[in-house]
C-alpha cells in the first residue's frame, strides 16, 4: 500500500520551537499514513458498454415470452382433444394446433435470436452471467425439444400411438422448462 511519510516530532509539553531551544531531546519516528482507510479500499467498478439496441431487443424478448404464454395454453387444449380423439378430434383442435404450432416456432425463433444476441452483447458484465446463461442452455434445450417434437414426431404421432405419447411428453416437458427457465429469469434477474 502506498503511503505518505511523515515525521513525527515527540517533545515534551513545554517545549518550544526547535530553533530557540537547542539542548531539547528530540525523538523522531517515520509514520506511514494511507490516503484511504485499508477497510475501504476497493475495486473501481469496470464500465461495461452495451450497444444501444440491446434495451430494444431485451423489450422484444420480454414481449414474445409473455405472448408464447396464451398460445402454451390453446395449445395444450388442442393437444389434449387431438390425444384422446385421434382423427375424430374436432376440426377447431387440429386447426388451432397447427396454427399455434406454427406461432410458437415463430416466438422461439425471435427469442433465441433476440436471447442469444443480448447474450454476446452482454459478455463482459459479470452481475448475472451465471444466471443468464443457464437461461440460454435452457431455452435452446426446449428450441430442440419443441423442433423434435413439430419436425419429426408430428407426421408419426397421427399413426402411431406411442409416437403421440412421447409427441405430448416431449411437448409437455419443454413447455414446463421454458416457463420454469422464464420464472427463473423474473424473480432471480435483478
Amino acid at each position: 500500500m502506498v503511503g505518505l511519510s511523515v515525521l513525527a516530532i515527540i517533545i515534551g509539553p513545554n517545549a518550544a520551537p526547535l530553533q530557540s531551544r537547542p539542548d531539547t531531546v528530540v525523538a523522531a519516528e517515520t509514520v506511514t499514513v494511507s490516503p484511504t482507510p485499508a477497510d475501504t479500499v476497493r475495486r473501481r467498478p469496470k464500465v461495461v458498454d452495451v450497444s444501444d439496441w440491446y434495451a430494444r431487443r431485451l423489450a422484444i424478448h420480454q414481449y414474445v415470452s409473455y405472448a408464447t404464454l396464451p398460445v402454451f395454453g390453446a395449445q395444450y387444449l388442442a393437444g389434449v382433444q387431438l390425444f384422446d380423439k385421434g382423427r375424430d378430434a374436432p376440426t377447431w383442435a387440429k386447426t388451432t394446433h397447427r396454427v399455434g404450432a406454427t406461432a410458437l416456432a415463430g416466438m422461439f425463433t425471435v427469442n433465441t435470436v433476440t436471447g442469444l444476441w443480448n447474450l454476446w452483447d452482454s459478455r463482459s458484465v459479470p452481475q448475472g452471467r451465471i444466471l443468464r446463461t443457464a437461461h440460454a442452455l435452457m431455452m435452446l434445450t426446449a428450441d430442440a425439444g419443441f423442433t423434435y417434437a413439430g419436425a419429426k414426431l408430428s407426421n408419426e404421432a397421427e399413426t402411431s400411438s406411442v409416437k403421440r405419447d412421447l409427441h405430448r411428453k416431449i411437448a409437455l416437458e419443454c413447455t414446463g422448462l421454458t416457463i420454469g427457465s422464464a420464472l427463473m429469469m423474473k424473480i432471480w434477474n435483478k
